[in-house]
Formats: C-alpha cells, structure tokens, sequence
C-alpha cells in the first residue's frame, strides 16, 4: 500500500510517499481502508520535533515512531476474532495512529465507532482529534451551560469552529475572536459576537466571560483574567507557539501558579482523551445538525507535505483534509 513515512525531523519535505507492507490485525483490531485523514498540529510537532523537550521520549536524533496522521475516516474490510461491534463493510471515523496511508490497523475498542449519518468521509475525517478537545474542554472541564458567556480565542482554526459550536449547543452566548478572514465562518456557525484581532483586543472591551477558551495564547494571562469573570473559568490549549526547547511550557507553568492564588479557576494544557464515548456523542451532534465540520482544503494523500506545511504557518480555517483516490 502507499502511505507516508519521516525518518528524520525536518520541514515537510523530509515527508516520504512510500510502498509499505500493509498492517496486519490482532484479535481485537480492524482493518480499515482509509477513504480520508485530516490534518492537526501534532502532526507538524511531530514531523519538526519541537519543542525539543517533546524528543526525549519521540527520539533523541530521529524519530523513533515514522507515521503520521491522528484522524480516520474509512471502511471497515476486516476484523479481529475478538471484535463484535463492527464488521466488514461499515463505515467509521475516529483515532488512529499513521492515518495518513491506504490502510491502518486500528483497535476497536476506544477508537473507531460508525461514522455519522449524513457526513461524506471527509467531513467525517476533519471531527476526532479537534471536536473532542473541544468537547472535553467546553462539557467536562469548564462545564460550560445555558446563560454562561464563552469566549473562544481562535475561533477559525482546527478546535475553534467546533468550539464555538459546542459552547452554542450547551446553550452558551458565544463570542468568536478570529482574524478578518475567519470572520464570516465563524459568524456563520453560530457566534453570537465576531471580534476581528486585528481590530480590537477583546481583552479591553469591558466584557465579562464565565469560560475563556484560549486556543493561540496572543495575550497576556492577566489581560485575560481582566475580562473573566470573579469565579470563571481560564482554558490554555494552546500548543503551537513558544520556544524551540519547551514550547509552551513557561505559559503553563505560569497558569499552574496563578491558579494557586486566585478565584479564578485556571486550567493549563487541555490534551483530548481518546475514547469512543465521545466519539458517540459527536455523532449525535452532528447527525442532529448541531455542529458541523468547517473544511478548509483537501489534499490527496501525494500531498500531505503541502498540507503539514499550511496548518503549520497557521492560517488555515477550518481543518485541512487529506482524501484517497
């Protein structure tokens, strides 16, 4: 089978389409022929390295894994002797490792579920990774509900979208801070208010938010305490920026401390939980049409480095979707 493999970091063209065995299955996996993937920052975090920090455990010189890709949409055409819940010939979505390739082996248990009625493969392929950060962020951790004001920082991106939506089907009055160019995605998913960054620093606007979902860290912790409210709630989840040698660690130490000493609750590093639950639970969302995927691009599967290399420069809206032939 065709799939992608890096053997050294490096930028997107240190990126390989090579012929690769394709993967056998134990008892309790599938075998799933991938009709799509998408895109996510881990991927490029992976592919570069960084922060170095991270290379302790990926590899010190080299990477000691070579696959890419977190998201999977496809068909189920084989499975393990153990596995009840699906069969050859269903379609699914949900988390995989090496997505980006022709076939994946997959556990069924705690990864892969039906896809959602109504969803091509590659809407369904733009879901896991960044709706279930948005989920477990939004529903478990701020425990965002009706009447609360949300705020989401970075409300074009890959979590942003599904952020803003989420937050509206809890029943939250949403503001999306996004640049020019998002502005009317956002708007048309749902946001209650736009802010345009370029514009207005939504940290001066005199408004008070009950949850603050902070996706790009472009201002200060304390100017984003300025405009929370006395008992609400702070989410970093931002991982893309910072140094070469920890990334955003100097930023999530920070809000560790803050939160020692204030009222405000202040929660640092949101990483997704990989678990079918919610993978369940964001198929009836978006069978029910409550939220939906917003797809920048695809790509095919030749040209994952040019689609690594855009979410990279981080201007994509939406999610950036690799598809099969």
């Amino acid at each position: 089978m065709k799939a992608i493999r890096y053997h050294s970091y490096g930028s997107p063209d240190v990126i390989k389409l090579q012929d690769v065995d394709k993967p056998e299955i134990g008892d309790d996996d599938v075998l799933v022929r991938v009709r799509a993937a998408s895109v996510n920052a881990g991927d490029w975090h992976l592919l570069r390295g960084l922060p170095y920090i991270f290379r302790a455990q990926a590899g010190l010189t080299r990477p000691k894994a070579h696959l890419l890709g977190a998201d999977v949409a496809g068909e189920v055409v084989a499975a393990g002797r153990s596995v009840t819940a699906l069969r050859p010939g269903d379609e699914v979505y949900g988390f995989c490792r090496g997505a980006f390739a022709e076939y994946v082996a997959v556990p069924a248990e705690g990864f892969v579920v039906r896809k959602p009625a109504g969803l091509t493969f590659e809407e369904a392929a733009a879901v896991p990774v960044a709706a279930v950060t948005a989920l477990q962020a939004l529903r478990d951790k701020a425990q965002a509900k009706a009447g609360q004001k949300v705020l989401v920082n970075g409300a074009g991106g890959g979590v942003g979208p599904f952020a803003v939506q989420i937050a509206k089907a809890l029943g939250a009055e949403v503001t999306g801070v996004c640049g020019p160019g998002n502005a009317e995605i956002v708007r048309s998913i749902g946001a209650d208010h736009v802010v345009d960054y370029t514009k207005e620093d939504f940290t001066r606007s005199g408004e008070r938010y009950d949850v603050i979902l902070d996706n790009v860290a472009n201002r200060s912790l304390a100017d984003c305490r300025r405009v929370l409210a006395p008992r609400g709630i702070y989410l970093h989840n931002s991982g893309d920026k910072g140094g070469r040698w920890v990334g955003v660690m100097p930023r999530i130490v920070h809000v560790m401390l803050s939160s020692l000493f204030v009222r405000q609750r202040l929660v640092a590093g949101h990483v997704a939980d990989e678990n079918t639950d919610d993978l369940v639970a964001l198929r009836d969302l978006l069978e029910t049409g409550k939220i939906r995927p917003v797809i920048d691009r695809t790509h095919p599967l030749s040209e994952v480095p040019e689609a690594i290399g855009y979410v990279e420069r981080g201007h994509a809206r939406g999610k950036v979707v690799i598809t099969m032939a």
